[in-house]
């Protein structure tokens, strides 16, 4: 694929890499300072959360274990069906450890809820949420997210991780997905 087919796919972009980068070492000194001297285990949930996973991991001046669980509730679709499936679990046993779930974005709110619950019932000291970005008018279930990065409008994005059918991933921003490429 050519760039340019790819510029073609994009109605404007939302987010640059720069402001991204900004945000994710803004959200780290603030994980940094809240979890001083705690057993932390980031978790990033695959294929999406990737590049914010790595980029925001590299910004903490402290000690963590990184593990990943692949759920889906999209398959091809742009929206949500609301089931959740595991694809893959986690490798590490998250009792009595301090997880933070990091996601590149909450849209719909079904599959975040559905994961604090399933970590909460593994005996998590505790649980909280990390997002790059959050559509709240979007979202169907309340989900509490103690660090967000952009609220952005209810468009399908692409790029830093986030993907229309595997494609766009690799974008360094973050972009609105032109109506022609899914209608």
């Amino acid at each position: 694929m050519r760039a340019a087919d790819i510029s073609d796919d994009i109605s404007e972009v939302l987010l640059t890499e720069e402001q991204i980068h900004d945000k994710l070492a803004e959200l780290a000194a603030q994980v940094a300072a809240d979890y001083a001297g705690r057993d932390v285990v980031l978790v990033g949930v695959l294929k999406g959360a990737v590049m914010v996973m790595a980029d925001f991991a590299r910004h903490l001046p402290m000690h963590i274990t990184m593990d990943w669980m692949a759920v889906s509730s999209y398959g091809a679709s742009t929206r949500s069906s609301g089931v959740v499936q595991i694809r893959k679990d986690l490798d590490t046993d998250i009792t009595g450890k301090d997880v933070l779930i990091v996601e590149d974005i909450i849209d719909s709110g079904l599959t975040l809820s559905w994961l604090l619950e399933n970590f909460a019932s593994r005996g998590a000291a505790s649980v909280e949420v990390l997002a790059l970005l959050r559509k709240p008018d979007a979202m169907k279930v309340e989900v509490d997210c103690r660090y967000v990065g952009f609220d952005i409008p209810n468009d399908f994005v692409i790029g830093y991780g986030l993907d229309y059918a595997e494609k766009y991933r690799n974008l360094r921003d973050v972009a609105v997905l032109a109506p022609h490429v899914y209608s």
